[in-house]
């Protein structure tokens, strides 16, 4: 048994008393027969092989562990040690072997030239992604048109756009929701930003992208709505995240500004997280959230919906 599914037992068994966990000291590494003595009180407990669990544990045997009424353990625990995780490396179709025939031949010696291809379809840039959520906004608004932006609001995207020209960064575009409160707080931000282009999307309004869980009371769309806006929010996803063009020479910084859910699920989907997670986060108005796209599609999260560069009173989360 290995030494995570025991400790998934152990677990179990302290919270429901199913199982017996007995971890003392011993005095020597255990005998022939998986025999080991104690080395005050208790009677010898048959264990596995030294490699399956540090020295000094002692645990019930798989047997024990089978008649338990605990319920399997996560995957997390059950994975087998030394695997790495199961991050996969070609998350965006963009890891250069799936973009190159195989069987295709160089016409003159008959031979694969693998490593110059390899080499043509590698992505040499990083990509600096930022997801900024729209300012606070008219929640009276009955259509999308007189859901405009508070005072407060777009003296909110008033700071985000001064905190990202203080970042004394080129950015290369502006790609915002053709939502009006995430067009109008492009505008504000854009202002910050003089010569940088602005691209607006239907791909990014908002939307509910998958049914979270745990599910929650106050917020319970159609199974329609779901069907429909998740696949654009996944369109998106994988029109806009994604490792460089092998073409791109330098690095990039782009700023999307939309919504609160498209923003958190995305961040599900870069990371590699179970995507049904996006609602165990929250997001402020006018919100930074920085990640990073190595060229070997590694992704890193430098900020979730960073706000400290406004005053206390100005964030809100509507």
């Amino acid at each position: 048994m290995s030494f995570r599914r025991a400790l998934a037992l152990a677990a179990c068994g302290l919270a429901g008393g199913s199982v017996l966990f007995s971890a003392v000291a011993v005095s020597k590494q255990p005998a022939r027969g998986g025999e080991a003595e104690p080395r005050t009180g208790g009677s010898a407990v048959a264990v596995p092989p030294a490699s399956a669990a540090p020295p000094g544990l002692l645990l019930l045997p798989p047997a024990a562990a089978a008649a338990s009424s605990c319920p399997p353990a996560p995957g997390w625990i059950e994975r087998p040690a030394g695997t790495g995780g199961y991050w996969d490396s070609n998350w965006d179709r963009r890891e250069p072997l799936a973009l190159i025939n195989l069987k295709k031949k160089n016409e003159e010696t008959g031979e694969e030239e693998l490593a110059s291809r390899l080499d043509h379809c590698k992505a040499k840039a990083t990509r600096h992604i930022f997801l900024i959520r729209h300012s606070q906004y008219n929640l009276d608004g009955r259509a999308d048109k007189d859901r405009t932006l508070t005072p407060l609001g777009r003296e909110q995207a008033e700071l985000t756009g001064h905190r990202l020209a203080s970042l004394g960064l080129k950015f290369d575009q502006i790609i915002h929701s053709s939502m009006t409160r995430a067009t109008e707080t492009t505008e504000i931000i854009s202002k910050h930003l003089p010569g940088v282009k602005k691209i607006s999307t239907d791909l990014l309004r908002e939307g509910a992208p998958i049914e979270p869980d745990p599910p929650v009371s106050h917020w319970k769309p159609e199974a329609v709505q779901y069907y429909e806006d998740g696949a654009r929010i996944e369109a998106a996803f994988r029109n806009f995240i994604h490792r460089a063009d092998a073409k791109q020479e330098e690095d990039s910084y782009e700023i999307f500004v939309c919504h609160a859910n498209v923003i958190r699920y995305i961040v599900c989907r870069a990371l590699q997280f179970p995507p049904e997670g996006w609602l165990r986060m929250s997001l402020n108005n006018g919100s930074i959230t920085h990640l990073v796209i190595r060229p070997n599609g590694r992704v890193a999260l430098r900020t979730l919906g960073d706000t400290g560069f406004m005053p206390p009173e100005k964030i809100t989360r509507t």
